[in-house]
């Protein structure tokens, strides 16, 4: 795509600090770098986001993310956890429009890095969660 910041990396149009690359997937630090190591992993194949992948796509791309994640675990080994985040379309942040993944190692709680996850389990009955579950079923094909 023609003004894609990723595909500008990956065209080696903008300079960038390679971490992996084959021919499906280029991995690259964030320059944010939430923490050390904070890496993203991006298609080669310009899509804006998940919902444009197939089945051979995210194979390929999701088939990267553990050998990655284990290269960024041997090369800090005093991490203590890993997050792999996926943000897609403005509203859930995604703040680039090529599909990304974060691999951002943790160090510590005090590491700069959170995430909330709201419970909500109290608002919900077991026939609405089953309603929302057969919804969802109904549309994978």
């Amino acid at each position: 795509m023609e003004n894609c910041i990723f595909c500008k990396i990956n065209n080696r149009e903008i300079p960038s600090y390679k971490v992996y690359e084959d021919e499906q997937v280029y991995a690259f630090l964030d320059i944010s770098q939430v923490t050390p190591g904070h890496t993203l992993v991006i298609p080669k194949t310009h899509v804006t986001d998940i919902f444009e992948y197939d089945e051979t796509l995210a194979a390929a791309v999701f088939a990267r993310i553990p050998k990655i994640a284990r290269a960024i675990e041997k090369a800090f080994p005093e991490i203590e956890g890993l997050n792999i985040i996926n943000n897609n379309k403005e509203l859930a942040y995604q703040s680039v429009f090529h599909s990304h993944v974060h691999l951002i190692p943790r160090y510590s709680k005090d590491d700069d890095f959170k995430i909330h996850f709201g419970n909500h389990a109290e608002n919900y009955t077991g026939e609405e969660l089953a309603a929302i579950a057969e919804k969802i079923g109904k549309q994978v094909n």
